[in-house]
């Protein structure tokens, strides 16, 4: 199978995006591997399906695989490399375009080129809807995890972006061992789809430095919907506002929530990096 590709990234967290809707897709579990593996194939965090709708109040279906092959609810950065993509292939030409995925449908404005910005629904912090196993909602859950060689307990709040996410206040992300503790957060029977890591850092209550640790991949460069997730914690702890500008490994995103029960809104860059064709 001859299969035609964009390779685009969103603050370094990249993509292969496919057009679905134009070529015929018959993409194994395998594939998916082989076309993310940085080694062998094109490399990249995700792989992207771009897909005609499958109802009629969106413009096209948006699927995510992860690089280890396995398909996810969400993923923000890709959005709006999304939405540069269908517009730059002539699949639409709206500013506003609408998406299905399986987190639930969500809104992407383009504002420029390269600017996107993408309604990410309403943050969710009831246990059963993340998901997680948990007999009462808390503003903030505790599990032990091995790391350094050692046990310890691990404060975290936990909420969904249409993808479920943990979120851990820390003094300094540079000193913090993102791996261990991300991996020995995810595995856990805790979170019964696994689990995004989200590790922030609040320098001012309009400011944080966040690194994420992202189920299926690993660490990345960048985590839209961890960014959103991150803010909608801070703000029901009491230490962001509303308007926080977001720093991560690969760059900067604007998130904006209002709080209840208003959409989160994430705005930021999209590049390609190069098309190619490969055979499968």
């Amino acid at each position: 199978m001859q299969l035609s590709f964009t390779k685009m990234h969103g603050l370094g967290n990249d993509f292969i995006m496919i057009d679905g809707i134009n070529q015929t897709l018959d993409l194994s579990h395998r594939d998916i591997q082989y076309l993310a593996n940085r080694h062998f194939g094109v490399g990249c965090d995700q792989v992207l399906l771009v897909e005609a709708a499958d109802s009629e109040d969106v413009d096209f279906r948006y699927r995510i695989f992860n690089s280890d092959g396995t398909e996810v609810e969400q993923c923000g950065n890709g959005a709006r490399c999304f939405a540069r993509f269908v517009r730059e292939k002539g699949l639409t030409d709206q500013s506003t375009i609408a998406v299905n995925t399986q987190g639930g449908r969500i809104i992407l404005q383009v504002i420029d080129e390269s600017q996107v910005c993408v309604d990410m629904g309403m943050p969710i912090f009831q246990p059963n809807l993340i998901p997680i196993v948990s007999p009462k909602q808390k503003t903030v859950y505790n599990l032990d995890v091995v790391t350094d060689g050692k046990k310890q307990s691990i404060a975290f709040s936990s909420v969904s972006m249409g993808n479920p996410h943990a979120i851990v206040v820390v003094d300094d992300i540079d000193t913090v061992n993102v791996s261990e503790i991300g991996q020995g957060l995810a595995s856990q029977s805790f979170f019964p789809e696994g689990v995004n890591v989200g590790f922030m850092q609040v320098i001012n209550s309009q400011q944080i430095r966040l690194r994420v640790f992202e189920r299926g991949v690993g660490e990345t460069l960048a985590c839209g919907s961890g960014a959103c997730a991150a803010v909608a914690v801070g703000n029901m702890l009491g230490l962001l506002a509303t308007k926080v500008e977001v720093s991560l490994s690969g760059g900067k995103l604007a998130i904006q929530w209002d709080g209840g029960e208003q959409a989160v809104l994430m705005t930021g860059s999209t590049e390609i990096v190069f098309e190619g064709v490969i055979n499968l």
